[in-house]
């Protein structure tokens, strides 16, 4: 779909633009009716997302803040104040399921019409697949949820990871021995979502050193700790690197950029009785995430 709005966008000599939302739509919603299970698990981040719009080649992407009063724009008014007053748009391509405006009222058929009238052309694509699955949010979500992560890797055409900066957090990794690099999947505290993967993984971490880091990461809420921390509860990549390069120094870590490539998911957060507890059983996470890493290096070597 990028693909096509990019080329589209240089034969008509126009930039290519890709308008999305933030919040979801649906995670407005939940928090509008404190029902946090209409919020969908959110599959990145918006830093992430637009890393990626740049890596396709997208030149613009508009993020528009999802509230009460975009919720309540009819289609009419969606048509008119976003896509010509705002965009002014020449062309329009959405999915073949797209929908829009107060309460989903608008669709393909009333875009085309508009169109006609307001002198942009619109275009629908078509469901896309790979291995004879339909590629969707809804089934990225739910190889997500069972970390399978070379199917996520099919259907999204590359491995699947989270970035951000390194922010301080409590420094309780280094009275457990175990310093982390701490990421927020999500920046605010009153986000309804969560994230589609959750747990604790084997990674990769890219961005400290020319070669890729191996770690063990917590992905999620942290269920041992308080929850009124510094970090107010939002869900958090903690990522502990196996091997810390000393080059880096103690604080090397803060400020930088990070990618975490998650590759295999241990289990799922457990809630621990004590920081004992909670100190035993991150050692047996490094060890088995070394296991893994031996047995997937031992493989490459025979091959």
């Amino acid at each position: 779909m990028l693909a096509l709005i990019r080329n589209e966008a240089r034969n008509r000599g126009v930039p290519s633009c890709v308008l999305t939302f933030e919040p979801h739509p649906r995670d407005y919603f939940a928090k509008v009716r404190s029902d946090p299970s209409l919020a969908p698990a959110r599959i990145a981040t918006l830093r992430d997302k637009l890393v990626e719009l740049n890596a396709c080649g997208i030149d613009q992407c508009v993020v528009l803040p999802f509230n009460e009063k975009f919720s309540s724009l009819s289609p009419e008014s969606f048509v008119q104040k976003v896509l010509v007053k705002g965009l002014g748009a020449t062309y329009v391509l959405v999915g073949d399921d797209f929908k829009f405006g107060a309460k989903r009222a608008g669709d393909y058929a009333f875009l085309m019409k508009s169109g006609a009238t307001l002198g942009f052309e619109v275009a629908r694509m078509n469901s896309y697949e790979v291995g004879g699955v339909r590629v969707s949010s809804s089934v990225v979500r739910a190889a997500l949820s069972r970390a399978d992560f070379a199917q996520v890797e099919q259907l999204l055409g590359r491995p699947y990871s989270i970035s951000g900066h390194v922010v301080h957090g409590r420094h309780l990794g280094r009275e457990l021995g175990c310093r982390t690099l701490n990421v927020r999947f999500l920046n605010s505290a009153q986000s309804s979502a969560n994230s589609a993967a959750q747990g604790i993984f084997v990674v990769e971490v890219l961005g400290l050193t020319p070669r890729p880091l191996k770690g063990v990461a917590n992905l999620g809420i942290r269920p041992t700790l308080d929850p009124n921390d510094v970090n107010k509860g939002r869900i958090l990549l903690e990522t502990h690197i196996l091997d810390w390069p000393q080059a880096l120094g103690q604080n090397g870590g803060y400020g930088h950029v990070v990618q975490v490539n998650l590759l295999h998911k241990l289990h799922d957060e457990i809630k621990y009785d004590g920081l004992e507890s909670l100190k035993l059983g991150i050692e047996r996470d490094c060890e088995n995430a070394r296991n893994w890493f031996d047995a997937r290096d031992k493989k490459r070597s025979e091959k």
